[in-house]
Formats: C-alpha cells, structure tokens, sequence
C-alpha cells in the first residue's frame, strides 16, 4: 500500500502520481491521510486503483472518476464523483450538494445524508443515498438510477426525463414532469441489484418510483406555466 500524506506533500504532488500510474500499476492500493478537507482529490482517476481518503473531502473529490475505487472516510464536499465515468465511489459520511452530478456511469454509494440537487443532470450513474436527499434533486436527471433510503426535499425530479428515482422516505414535493410511477419486475430487479451492491437490507417493496410524465418532451401551450 502507497500512503501519502497531505500534510507533508502538496496535493498537486498526489494527483500527478495518481495520473501518471499505468493501467498495469503494481500500485493498486493507496491511503490518503491528513486530507483536511482540501478540494479536487483524486479526481481524474482512470487507472483501477483503490483509495481510501481517511478524512474529510473538499469539492469535487473523485471528479471525473473511471474505473478507480474511491473510498472517503468522512464527509465529502460540493460536486463528489461530479462527470463521474465508471468505478466505485463510496461515503462513509455525509455530502453537500451536487453528489453525482452529470455523472455518465459507476456508482456512488453515500451512507449519510445529501444535500441539495444531488444527482443533478445524471446521465446514467447509479446513486444510493442512505439517508435523505435535499432539494432539487435529479433535476434534468437524463438516465441512470437514484436510490434513497430516507427522505426527498422540495421539487425532486424536476424536468426529468428518463432516469429512475426509487425513495423509501416521503417526498416533500415533485418538481415539474415528475410522477409516481409502477414499480415494475424490471425496476424491482434493478433496485435489488444496486441495494445489493450497497449492502443495503432495505425490502424492494419499501419504495417507490419516480420518473418523467413526459408532457414537457416537446412545446404545448397547455403546459406554458410549467416551461
């Protein structure tokens, strides 16, 4: 195992080394201490490594990840897994808001809570939210899963189009062109699979669904007030 210390080294230091491994890396395990919050670690990652931050994160930790494991053992700032690829990022604490954001693919596991817009304009990422989710989440979310196990803010799924949005908790309120869906044998089997990978033991028939309406795919005056 490779450790760096972030007290001692500058954070420029570690990500060049994290981007310059070959795919082949002997180096496939690394341990992050002192993070002290600082943004942008281990972002860019796209070698298959695996590392764990032992302590808080700044903004935009794991950005850009493909297929990298990340593992945050603490709370994690604005913009986590943020235009995420592929690959494993996991938080063993809370997130602000942004988690997941424009992500194309992977999965984000958060065991706390988020805080608004997570998983804003999603575009195929899979997210578990242990706890609850704040305002505006999955806005223009366009593809992929969100899973929470706790609760909804104000305006979830607002503008959606094809990603599905599985809460457990109540939602305070549904953004425009969301609705409640029929949780069906395909979305049931897709829940288990990702509470599964979560190491979730939540019952499928806790949740329900959520996605698009569709009535905003295209311009009809009937629905001006909600353009």
């Amino acid at each position: 195992m490779v450790q760096f210390d972030l007290a001692a080294r500058p954070l420029r230091e570690l990500n060049a080394a994290l981007h310059a491994l070959p795919l082949n890396t002997n180096e496939t395990h690394w341990e992050i201490i002192n993070p002290d919050g600082k943004h942008a670690i281990a972002a860019g990652l796209d070698a298959p490594v695996t590392v764990e931050i032992k302590g808080n994160a700044g903004y935009y930790c794991a950005g850009m990840n493909q297929v990298a494991t990340v593992v945050v053992h603490g709370n994690a700032g604005v913009g986590v897994a943020e235009n995420m690829m592929s690959g494993r990022v996991h938080i063993r604490g809370d997130v602000s808001q942004s988690a997941g954001a424009t992500g194309n693919g992977g999965l984000l596991i958060v065991e706390g809570n988020a805080s608004g817009r997570c998983g804003i304009s999603m575009k195929g990422i899979d997210i578990v939210v242990k706890g609850s989710i704040g305002p505006m989440s999955a806005f223009m979310a366009q593809a992929g899963n969100l899973v929470v196990l706790g609760d909804a803010g104000e305006a979830l799924g607002d503008s959606i189009y094809e990603a599905r949005l599985f809460v457990r908790g109540t939602v305070k309120s549904l953004g425009a062109d969301c609705e409640e869906k029929t949780l069906g044998a395909d979305e049931r089997a897709i829940l288990a699979g990702l509470l599964a990978e979560a190491e979730s033991d939540a019952s499928v028939d806790e949740f329900r669904l959520y996605g698009s309406a569709r009535k905003l795919y295209h311009f009809h005056l009937d629905n001006a007030d909600a353009y």
